[in-house]
């Protein structure tokens, strides 16, 4: 009995060996099956990491890039219909500058009865030159006359004479002949004589200086007790009518727009007053030196218009269709007037344009836009050409 309990019990630890075993294997499957997914989760980790790192990264390179950009406003500013207006500068004048000197021989000035200011009328006296000795000439001349004619007085006596005796014989036809000659000469002096009188006597007008045309004493450069000559300069200036001009300098591309009869303001330096012309006269030449030209505006005569003093003019030339930008977008240098233009790049272009008018509303740009472009508002003086901006349209902010 003892040994088979003993067997039974032996028997029984054989057997559970055996059964520990094959219990064992199942939690050791468990175990790698947790390892394989522990090690996939960890690669997922890996390359999400990755992923983000080389992603993210330059997404934040470029965002910092942009960030450092400069942000400037700009405009599109289109086209507007204005009325077309040329300023213009130049030196008022006299529109006929009529410069009056000696005529005659010329002499000592004895009297001057006008000045710089006075009104004259046409054949007024301005100065008398001493004429004492042409005088006494004229007096001789007129002496002559008598005498050449009381010797054709006694030509024509002596000729009447011979025809009464010659009917009867006593004269001979060529002593007739000879009378006729004789009384023929003595008529011609006297034509001569009176001839030379006359001619005195114009010498002699001829020495007063007369004004050629009404108008406004400009200048009188003569005094009493001065010699003057038929060489000297001219002793006045007169304004035929008083009428002043305006000789307006303007580029070839305003001169081309503007015409006879076209109106203009003019407003002398130094006055507040405004004064409407015309233009009267439109210069056909352009200077090589400037490449400008002289439109003439007609002015009715006024105190305050100076000739030789500056002043401003505004000519009127009709409407014209064109951008308009702030004062502050116009930046200009030795090359001229120019703005930055924002390009499809984001890039800063410098843009050399032309300026017209300033208008209430800004500056008139005649050349070099067509309205369509992002033009730089402000700060374009801080930019450089080809610099890359952040562009911001007015208006659009925030």
């Amino acid at each position: 009995m003892n040994y088979e309990s003993g067997f039974q019990a032996d028997n029984a630890d054989l057997a559970s060996p055996g059964d520990t075993v094959e219990g064992a294997e199942q939690p050791g499957r468990s175990r790698n099956r947790l390892y394989w997914i522990i090690a996939a989760i960890a690669l997922l980790a890996i390359i999400a990491a990755a992923y983000y790192a080389f992603s993210g990264g330059a997404a934040d390179e470029g965002a910092g890039e942009d960030s450092q950009l400069p942000t400037v406003t700009v405009i599109r500013p289109g086209s507007s219909s204005v009325e077309g207006v040329i300023t213009a500068t130049g030196t008022l004048a006299a529109r006929r500058d009529l410069p009056v000197g000696v005529v005659g021989e010329g002499g000592r000035v004895t009297s001057v009865p006008v000045d710089e200011g006075s009104w004259v009328r046409q054949g007024q006296v301005l100065a008398v030159i001493d004429r004492s000795v042409q005088s006494q000439q004229a007096q001789s001349a007129a002496a002559q006359i008598q005498v050449a004619q009381a010797d054709a007085n006694l030509a024509q006596a002596n000729l009447d004479r011979a025809l009464q005796l010659v009917e009867r014989g006593f004269v001979s036809t060529a002593d007739v002949d000879r009378l006729t000659a004789t009384r023929d000469a003595a008529v011609a002096r006297v034509r001569v004589a009176q001839a030379q009188l006359r001619e005195l006597r114009a010498r002699n007008a001829r020495l007063n200086i007369v004004a050629p045309a009404s108008g406004l004493v400009l200048e009188r450069n003569v005094e009493v007790g001065q010699t003057v000559s038929a060489g000297s300069p001219p002793l006045f200036r007169i304004a035929r009518g008083g009428e002043m001009e305006l000789e307006a300098r303007l580029g070839e591309a305003d001169l081309a727009r503007v015409s006879v009869g076209t109106q203009a303001e003019v407003s002398p330096v130094g006055s507040d007053r405004v004064f409407s012309g015309q233009i009267w006269q439109v210069s056909p030449l352009i200077s090589q030196q400037d490449r400008q030209g002289t439109a003439r505006i007609a002015l009715p005569y006024a105190p305050a218009l100076r000739p030789g003093g500056f002043a401003t003019a505004r000519i009127v030339s009709g409407t014209v269709t064109a951008p308009i930008l702030p004062e502050s977008a116009v930046l200009s240098d030795d090359d001229g007037a120019y703005v930055y233009v924002i390009d499809a790049d984001n890039t800063a272009q410098r843009r050399a344009i032309e300026t017209g008018a300033v208008t209430p509303k800004g500056i008139v740009v005649t050349g070099g836009l067509t309205g369509t472009e992002q033009v730089v508002l402000r700060a374009g003086g801080f930019l450089n050409p080809g610099e890359t901006v952040s562009p911001q349209l007015q208006g659009s902010e925030g």
